[in-house]
């Protein structure tokens, strides 16, 4: 009897079995592969696309060489994207270079917004690091439909800033507000910072370090070719320029809006010294600015310190008769009055 193996029929049907899993709409490796191509791409051209818009904002002219850094492509490949960017509309040449088409602008701004929209939900539901929102948003941002991204913004109360003080696009557009580097502001003018810029993450995250934030009212009081030098929530601070060159700032024109000058860090204060707190910094936010205000650190509040750690990291604060523990860098997001010092009897 001949073996089934050796029948045509056979090798027929099961080679057209093969074929029909292989390109079954949808399921198929070969449509698996296609569609994963097609996202693929699809993420190139709106990394490319905000790309040239984050370029134009700041009047920066988009080179072949700029957009091959920024989507991680050589030379060739990135002219190669900005041919099909061409093709599909989406981008064109002007008398200042690569521009955006009303349809490319579009497609950025909602990629722009729904990462500013991503970092601020992180940033006010998550305990996640501040250095780590950036790479987070960018995983996201390209997975979020239009009615995603309003379900997200109306969750969040339609934020106007991202946590780095960039604005978020509504479905009209953008409203950038005037600001300038602190680079190019003047020793004794009052400012407010109101962008930190998150690129490169090396330098983010030693401003981070600093305790710099936006909406932080500052003073200049030294420039010079090595630093500047100002005061921010009770402490000098000095940076590199190279570091104050991605901090935008605005002139503060009503003073009566800043906090008080005598505001100062929590862990300044020493044992026996009792203060009114004055605000909790911007800077902290999320589940960790949550759990300070169910500890009763809320503005008008009296506070002081009962007795340090043998390290002096955390110490043991009095709040409302009940004694908390905060570590230092907590301590230093929470602004004090200092009230009269207790003298023992």
């Amino acid at each position: 009897m001949e073996s089934l193996f050796a029948q045509p029929l056979f090798w027929i049907i099961t080679i057209g079995l093969l074929l029909l899993l292989a390109f079954w709409p949808g399921r198929g490796p070969f449509w698996r592969r296609l569609q994963r191509n097609q996202r693929q791409q699809r993420v190139l051209i709106e990394d490319g696309l905000k790309h040239v818009y984050t370029f134009r904002q700041r009047e920066i002219p988009v080179t072949v060489e700029s957009l091959a850094g920024a989507v991680e492509l050589n030379r060739a490949q990135a002219s190669d994207l900005i041919a099909q960017m061409e093709e599909s509309a989406l981008v064109t040449y002007g008398e200042s270079g690569l521009e955006l088409t009303p349809k490319g602008e579009a497609m950025a701004l909602h990629v722009v917004r729904a990462h500013r929209l991503w970092e601020t939900h992180l940033a006010d539901k998550t305990g996640l690091a501040p250095t780590d929102w950036h790479r987070q948003a960018e995983r996201q941002e390209h997975k979020l439909s239009p009615n995603e991204l309003d379900a997200l913004s109306a969750s969040l109360g339609h934020p106007v800033f991202d946590p780095h003080g960039d604005p978020i696009p509504t479905e009209q557009g953008l409203d950038a507000p005037a600001s300038f580097a602190l680079t190019d502001a003047q020793p004794d003018q009052t400012l407010r910072i109101v962008h930190l810029e998150d690129e490169p993450p090396v330098v983010f995250a030693q401003l981070v370090a600093e305790g710099l934030h936006p909406g932080m009212a500052i003073q200049l009081l030294e420039k010079n070719a090595q630093f500047l030098r100002f005061v921010g929530e009770g402490e000098e601070r000095r940076l590199a320029p190279q570091l104050a060159a991605n901090v935008s700032v605005q002139k503060i024109r009503n003073h009566a809006a800043l906090p008080p000058g005598s505001a100062e860090p929590l862990h300044t204060l020493r044992v026996g010294e009792e203060a009114n707190v004055v605000a909790v910094s911007r800077a902290c936010r999320g589940p960790e600015r949550r759990r300070l205000m169910d500890l009763g650190i809320l503005p008008g509040a009296k506070i002081e310190v009962a007795m340090p750690s043998p390290l002096n990291d955390p110490v043991a604060y009095r709040v409302r008769d009940t004694l908390i523990a905060l570590r230092k860098d907590q301590a230093q997001m929470i602004l004090i009055e200092r009230a009269t010092t207790k003298t023992a009897a």
